[in-house]
């Protein structure tokens, strides 16, 4: 079983979906090993709160490899200037968008990167999203005072030498996986509701084919490859039938479910975790 500190750490990234409230119980099902694999990285609050050797964290957006492999390697240039972005007269409507546009038409690595942790902290609901031109998208977030997370990025900073990021496919990742890791995937939730699930997938994302790919690809590397693999869902009954064969443990946990964010349902969420029998 991974390790956390007595405080947990948070990540430096405002994220929909993201793990802080769940750290204990995944920590609780981790086995241990030398390295932890994220196919599916997002903010890294599981990353962030394990006490690995190493750790090959992957994930499908290249903006946010690219800005935690520039925190990894320019921590403090990247701190001074993108605090810089964090004062009262950037925390304004018009000059948001102008700096989405900023932000969409650059093609510099390094300031799109800037950019993308401004975007972050006052978009609305800290979202990430982009139109089918590949732009990001999100509205302005109206937030009073919108924080800047020095903190969260030194403590990220110091721990990201323990890791390699890649940007690459699930299939990919779990291609490189070899005995001695252990595997966490956080995958696009799958749809509630039939419903959910024929609008949600309709217009594609992560698919229905790729949660069942997944499935396949966590049992076959858990079961016959002896690499551990965990993942994490919503408790559904697609969920618990394509997780066949996994040791599953179900969790309550708080959403918001209003604009205003004031109201909280508790949704079901399951682990599923493949290890060899």
């Amino acid at each position: 079983m991974a390790v956390t500190k007595d405080k947990k750490n948070r990540a430096f990234l405002k994220w929909a979906g993201g793990k802080y409230s769940l750290i204990e119980d995944i920590n609780a099902k981790l086995p241990e090993a030398k390295k932890l694999i994220e196919p599916f990285v997002g903010a890294g609050s599981v990353f962030l709160n394990t006490n690995y050797s190493k750790y090959l964290l992957n994930d499908i957006n290249p903006d946010l490899i690219n800005l935690y492999n520039i925190v990894k390697h320019q921590s403090t240039d990247y701190i001074t200037d993108s605090a810089k972005l964090f004062t009262p007269a950037y925390n304004d409507e018009q000059r948001y968008y102008v700096m989405r546009q900023k932000f969409n038409d650059s093609e510099d690595i390094y300031e799109r990167a800037v950019y993308f942790l401004y975007l972050n902290r006052h978009g609305y609901n800290g979202l990430c999203r982009y139109n089918n031109s590949g732009k990001f998208n999100v509205p302005f977030g109206r937030y009073k005072a919108p924080y800047f997370p020095e903190k969260e990025l030194l403590y990220f900073a110091q721990k990201s030498q323990l890791a390699t990021f890649t940007c690459d496919s699930f299939e990919k990742v779990f291609a490189r996986a070899r005995k001695g890791s252990v595997i966490y995937c956080d995958p696009p939730y799958a749809p509630i509701s039939k419903t959910a699930m024929f609008n949600s997938y309709a217009a594609g994302g992560f698919t229905l084919d790729n949660q069942l790919k997944l499935a396949s690809l966590a049992r076959r590397t858990g079961h016959t490859r002896d690499i551990p693999v965990l993942v994490s869902n919503h408790d559904t009954e697609f969920t618990r039938d394509i997780y066949q064969g996994a040791e599953m443990t179900k969790l309550q946990v708080s959403r918001f479910i209003s604009q205003n964010g004031s109201t909280r349902l508790k949704v079901a969420e399951l682990l599923a975790l493949y290890q060899a029998n």
